[in-house]
């Protein structure tokens, strides 16, 4: 089973964000500050919606160019193993693998970045613990 979890966008002004959010029915539902990796996230939805948006915020200022003020789409899988087996199986690279068991990376092919949650946890196993990262996420 794969269920969407969230859209990530990088803000610059967290919020006039989430006022433009609540303008069309979003609320935050939760935040969370890391200041080790200087930054904030937050996450809205509409009520009753489980599928949310996630603002990132960068404390260092950042101009973003190329689109990287659009982060990534997420979603969970019940085995991320499985699942990123059968991407590289059809040619699909893992640009950060599930070496934690919990989380990876791939790209479309038009190169939006796909996180792909763990259902839970998964203990690290190989090949995946020992995979490098490949190109950019």
């Amino acid at each position: 089973m794969t269920k969407y979890l969230h859209t990530m966008i990088r803000v610059t002004d967290p919020d006039a964000t989430i006022r433009f959010f609540n303008l069309i029915g979003l609320e935050e539902r939760r935040r969370m500050e890391n200041e080790k990796g200087r930054f904030t996230l937050i996450f809205l939805a509409a009520p009753g919606d489980e599928g949310e948006v996630e603002l990132t915020h960068n404390w260092d200022p950042e101009e973003y160019s190329g689109g990287r003020n659009f982060g990534h789409l997420a979603y969970r899988v019940d085995d991320i193993y499985a699942t990123c087996q059968r991407l590289m199986d059809a040619g699909v690279t893992i640009n950060r693998p599930p070496r934690d068991g919990h989380m990876a990376f791939v790209r479309t092919p038009d190169g939006i970045s796909v996180e792909l949650l763990q259902d839970g946890h998964l203990e690290p196993a190989e090949p995946w613990a020992s995979m490098p990262n490949t190109g950019s996420w």
